[in-house]
């Protein structure tokens, strides 16, 4: 993505599937991650420093009409009137190419032989003792069964002091053997009584962690996430993970530890010594992936900070521009806690207005205002697996005005769903969970969000069909890539969103475009309800191993359809699109693909390259 905490989604606001007039408006959203998209966002080996982690939503309230101005009260906004508010964009899973890469070696941790405490020594001689049974102490790790079947071959028979030294030895060959390198057991001086000998367990602890290398960056951010790595009694394989999720966070290029030991038996120090990434970065990005109605090709500039505090606080501003649309957004996402818990919160002002004859005469403008807010928290969180859960808050308000250039000042727009104002306003709930899970030669990643509308604005609505914003809604969407040869991958996608009730304008299932059905122009059909699936290869035709540079083929197929819940289904109500793709990535410096589609059913006209089946996105860090 160019920028990837923030997504652009262009909707059609006609009649819900193929509207006459085909007057749209843009808005731009974003998705705050907690990595982190997210991202997280989510879990990369290397991820795109710009990923955060948690999706963000958004709409709006009432407006009086200024005294005098003339208002349309009157007039009842049916679904056959152009719809200048678009649908709230879809969450995205995490670009493959960008996840699926080869495992890294974990950060180097150097590790001290650990001392043991004084214990028994065995006499010149052969001395034999009859042990009936060993009692284990010290031991929170093991059950009491697993212990005494590490002893059971030297239980029941007479046994040299040196045996009963191995026995010991197996003890700690036990902890060893799962990674508690520091933990060890030792037989205490003592007088064996009844055939029992007494064994003592040291489990290894964690007593200091001490942070060297940053600059910016709160010693305290790393720490603490590390402590969460290790806890008593202190395990090496934890610590390595713990070691390796700091390595892929984008605000660490590298990470390094050196365990000593403590003062007390079984304690340890940690010094981890930290390389500090870029958190500051300039993104660019043009693609001709909005609707035409507002001109297709869009360019944007967008400023990254990714530790604003020195907390890991990350925060974006924004601004893009096509010839009938202007945007600006704004971002900020703080952590909250160790286990990456973070809030964050989403801004955005657009400014629309239609370009295409012949609804241009109409002079048709829309301002949009949104505001979200998102908890997000990781519920499990390895190198190689996340699964988190998301709270989310949304408000936007819309107001849709024309007819300025005819009667001097601007009159409502009698929007479908709106109010006699022109306004159309939604507060949303949402609560999603996000899950993504690798391996060496593949990665799946879901997602499901339910979404509850708490109500808004109360729209004209004088045939009992507009949305009112009371409704309930599912979206999921799953995506798996594979690994089929070096830079060869196979991706399907899919995604479903089910309602319960008209949706408002802002919460419709979009298909069509570069990011579901390839073919046609973005969102061609607007629906309550959808499926989508689309399948992809990507074959590797040039290196450029001097620039890291790789250039990809890939044909696809994108299937989706769409209806709606109580209004009158769109036709065609099912989109098919086959194709083929080129994809160039340079490194982390630029990425630029070209997508030609093909429409099976339900072709358009159009002169732009997107109504054509031509599509383009480049995105480039500046730095």
């Amino acid at each position: 993505m160019p920028y990837p905490c923030t997504h652009e989604w262009s909707r059609v606001f006609l009649d819900r599937g193929n509207p006459p007039l085909g007057i749209a408006f843009r808005v731009l959203s974003a998705t705050v991650l907690g990595a982190g998209l997210v991202p997280l966002p989510l879990l990369d080996l290397k991820p795109d420093r710009r990923v955060w982690a948690a999706d963000l939503p958004r709409q709006s309230s009432p407006l009086e009409a200024p005294v005098g101005r003339p208002t349309l009260a009157q007039v009842t906004p049916s679904p056959t009137l152009p719809r200048p508010i678009e649908p709230r964009p879809q969450p995205t899973l995490p670009p493959p190419e960008q996840i699926l890469q080869p495992v890294a070696p974990p950060p180097e941790l150097q590790v001290p032989t650990p001392e043991r405490p004084e214990e028994l020594v065995p006499p010149a001689g052969e001395v034999t003792l009859v042990v009936d049974r060993f009692e284990v102490m010290g031991s929170t790790v093991f059950s009491e069964a697993e212990l005494q079947a590490v002893l059971a071959p030297f239980v029941g028979r007479p046994l040299t002091l040196t045996e009963l030294l191995q026995a010991r030895t197996a003890i700690t060959q036990l902890y060893v053997d799962r990674g508690y390198i520091s933990s060890g057991a030792f037989i205490p001086p003592q007088v064996p009584a009844a055939g029992t000998v007494v064994i003592q367990v040291v489990e290894g602890q964690l007593v200091d962690i001490q942070v060297q290398g940053t600059t910016r960056l709160n010693p305290g951010y790393v720490s603490s996430r590390l402590a969460l790595a290790a806890p008593p009694p202190l395990n090496v394989n934890q610590l390595v993970d713990g070691l390796r999720l700091l390595q892929l966070n984008p605000l660490i290029a590298n990470i390094s530890g050196e365990l000593s030991a403590g003062l007390e038996p079984g304690t340890s120090l940690l010094t981890v010594t930290v390389e500090e990434a870029d958190s500051f970065s300039v993104d660019l990005a043009v693609n001709n992936n909005q609707p035409p109605t507002v001109g297709t090709t869009e360019a944007g500039l967008y400023l990254n900070e990714l530790n604003l505090t020195g907390n890991g606080d990350a925060a974006q501003l924004g601004y893009a521009i096509t010839e009938g649309s202007d945007t600006v957004v704004a971002s900020y996402q703080l952590p909250v806690n160790p286990r990456n818990g973070t809030l964050g919160a989403f801004f955005q002002y657009s400014d629309n207005r239609v370009i295409t004859a012949p609804a241009n005469i109409l002079d048709i403008t829309t301002e949009s205002y949104l505001l979200d807010l998102v908890y997000r928290q990781p519920i499990i969180l390895t190198p190689t697996e996340e699964l988190a859960l998301s709270l989310i808050g949304s408000w936007e308000k819309s107001r849709s005005e024309f007819l300025g250039n005819i009667l001097g000042e601007p009159i409502p727009f009698p929007a479908f769903g709106a109010n006699a104002d022109g306004v159309i306003e939604v507060y949303v709930l949402r609560f999603a969970q996000d899950w993504l899970k690798r391996g060496r030669s593949d990665v799946v990643a879901a997602r499901s969000q339910f979404s509850l509308g708490l109500g808004g604005s109360t729209p004209v609505n004088l045939t009992g069909e507009a949305p009112d914003g009371n409704f309930f809604a599912w979206l999921g969407q799953a995506q798996w890539a594979k690994l089929l040869a070096p830079d060869t991958l196979f991706i399907v996608r899919g995604a479903a969103q089910l309602a319960n009730d008209t949706l408002p304008p802002q919460e419709l299932f979009g298909l069509g475009g570069q990011t579901t059905i390839r073919g046609y122009q973005q969102d061609r059909l607007l629906t309550d309800n959808a499926l989508q699936a689309s399948a992809e290869v990507l074959f590797p035709i040039l290196r450029d191993r001097e620039r890291q540079g790789l250039l990809q083929i890939g044909p696809f197929l994108d299937v989706g359809t769409g209806w709606n819940t109580r209004l009158p289904n769109p036709n065609p109500s099912t989109l098919i699109g086959l194709g083929l793709g080129l994809l160039w990535t340079e490194g982390e410096v630029w990425t630029a693909r070209l997508d030609w589609g093909l429409p099976l059913n339900g072709g358009q006209t159009g002169n732009s390259w997107q109504q054509n089946g031509f599509y383009f996105t480049i995105n480039l860090t500046a730095f």
